[in-house]
């Protein structure tokens, strides 16, 4: 299978790192969304990141249903995700934050203050966006994230918070969120993060 998208989207980043923690190969396409925009709408026609192409030609588009597809495929016993139950509930709480997250700081703060032309830019949503993001980081440093096997609500919390560090580090200061920088050192130290980094990007980049 073939996963297309550069690892600074924390997007695809959460399934490379999810198909690394469960053992399964893949091969890497790199191509951008941003300079191969023509030839990634050939591959979705969302122009957007991830895409995993089964062996069989088959190609799944969404982080979220590319994830789904991978849990079914290795079984409830391996699977990232609780199947049912309060414990479901909860990961799918905690994905949601750290996805909010990502999405208000990187697809909201910091595409409006990095890539729109300065003179169309709109101070009320930056300010709206970053409030809405930190609002996720804060509840999510606000929970308990427990040490133990890796699975699917640390996963994404962990590129989440690598992509915000690296791509807003003023709003992630060491210090400030105690728990959150115990996890994120924690998370990052792992091999599927080392082989995953994506700290030399400069400009940050969407699902």
């Amino acid at each position: 299978m073939i996963l297309v998208g550069q690892y600074d989207s924390p997007y695809a980043r959460r399934v490379a790192v999810s198909l690394m923690v469960l053992g399964i190969p893949y091969e890497h396409d790199t191509r951008s969304v941003f300079g191969d925009f023509d030839s990634m709408r050939k591959t979705n026609p969302l122009g957007r990141i991830p895409s995993l192409v089964l062996d069989d030609g088959t190609v799944l588009i969404d982080s979220a249903a590319i994830l789904d597809w991978i849990d079914e495929s290795v079984g409830p016993e391996r699977a990232l995700l609780p199947r049912s139950g309060l414990a479901r509930r909860e990961a799918l709480q905690r994905i949601a934050l750290a996805c909010g997250a990502v999405d208000k700081i990187g697809g909201g703060r910091n595409y409006e203050s990095l890539i729109r032309p300065a003179r169309y830019r709109w101070p009320e949503w930056i300010a709206r966006t970053t409030t809405q993001g930190l609002g996720a980081v804060q509840a999510m440093n606000a929970l308990d994230w427990p040490e133990g096997p890796l699975d699917e609500a640390g996963i994404t919390a962990g590129c989440a918070l690598d992509y915000i560090r690296v791509t807003a580090p003023e709003l992630m200061p060491d210090g400030r969120y105690p728990v959150l920088d115990a996890l994120w050192q924690r998370l990052t130290a792992r091999p599927e993060f080392q082989a995953t980094g994506f700290s030399d990007y400069a400009v940050p980049r969407g699902e």
